[in-house]
């Protein structure tokens, strides 16, 4: 409750109420009918700024998680970019196979070089299971700042629950500003991370592990463009990797997650019709399942019309998007306008 006072507090009575609104719906069957998943799919009813969203089923509670960054969209007197630090790991659930999401709780942390007196800056979650323990590789910002100019690193966690996150260790990739990891089995052995690398032009590069504790870079990944919110997953023959390009989504596939061939369209540039996705989707997360896959993103969606160019809530606030992924012609599309029924069974 502290979460949605403080929220409202910030906005004014009349974006309250439909705040509130939105909430509800969230907390409740989201307008959502014959499975058929709402747009969006989700806000976060505190900060209001879900990002970056992973989507995990926890076996123990029966239901669906997603983490995500959540950005203080909804603080008011921060300058600068100080609302995208200070960011707290969201957790929403879902009990119907991914069509409504309700807030659950935050992360708990447990990361023993946070600051003390300010909040802790977590991006970019990404959650692995492996034999009953659940590893978070999270970006981590030693602080809240107005810029874009400060270290960022990658730490390792594990977790039992899913709740509550243990520190492993901090990794020591190509530089020490590195965010966004992403990783995936390997089908000979041992285990692939995917990363952007900032002092690089934002480029994406990969480390290697056998036993996701130890990691070893490799370098720089073999696309032909800059990108970051990698996400890797293998479909109808091929590995895909999917790269937040600031302009859609850009798409990889490979057969060994060595040489990749790049796509000539992007995923979600063109702006839909639906509720706040009338912009380009950013960072996804996709999940495979009885041979579909669903792509997750979040989109900005008050950067239209009238807001675009400004720094207010409506331009700062962001929502989580679903749609399904089409193979097609050996390549991925996505109708982001065309209703998307969730099949999530786990």
């Amino acid at each position: 409750m502290k979460r949605i006072a403080a929220f409202c507090l910030a906005l004014s009575l009349a974006a309250c109420q439909s705040t509130e609104q939105g909430q509800t719906e969230n907390m409740g069957n989201n307008g959502a009918h014959n499975n058929i998943a709402p747009k969006p799919l989700y806000r976060d009813p505190g900060f209001d700024g879900a990002a970056d969203p992973i989507v995990m089923w926890n076996p123990a509670e029966q239901r669906w998680f997603m983490f995500y960054t959540n950005r203080r969209a909804s603080v008011e007197g921060l300058s600068g970019v100080a609302w995208v630090h200070g960011t707290p790991i969201g957790i929403a659930e879902s009990t119907d196979g991914g069509v409504t999401w309700s807030y659950k709780t935050d992360a708990k942390i447990n990361y023993p070089y946070a600051p003390k007196n300010e909040p802790a800056t977590y991006w970019a979650p990404d959650v692995f299971e492996n034999d009953g323990i659940y590893h978070m590789y999270l970006t981590i910002v030693p602080g809240v700042f107005e810029d874009w100019r400060h270290p960022r690193t990658i730490a390792h966690f594990t977790s039992t629950d899913m709740l509550n996150w243990d520190y492993v260790s901090t990794l020591k990739l190509n530089t020490q500003k590195v965010i966004d990891a992403d990783v995936v089995k390997l089908p000979q052995g041992g285990y692939r991370m995917f990363y952007n690398d900032e002092p690089d032009g934002k480029s994406v590069y990969y480390a290697d592990s056998p036993d996701l504790y130890t990691w070893f870079d490799q370098g720089k990944a073999k696309l032909t463009s800059r990108g970051e919110g990698p996400t890797t997953f293998f479909w109808n023959d091929y590995w895909w990797l999917v790269v937040d390009a600031w302009k859609g989504l850009a798409v990889y596939r490979s057969t060994d997650l060595e040489n990749w061939q790049q796509q000539d369209s992007y995923l979600v540039a063109e702006p839909g019709t639906g509720e706040d996705d009338g912009i380009n989707g950013g960072h996804p997360d996709v999940i495979v399942e009885d041979g579909k896959a669903y792509l997750f993103y979040f989109t900005h969606g008050g950067r239209v019309g009238e807001n675009k160019g400004k720094d207010n809530y409506q331009t700062r606030r962001s929502s989580i998007q679903v749609t399904e992924l089409k193979f097609d012609n050996g390549w991925l599309k996505a109708d982001r306008n065309a209703p998307t029924k969730m099949t999530l069974k786990k």
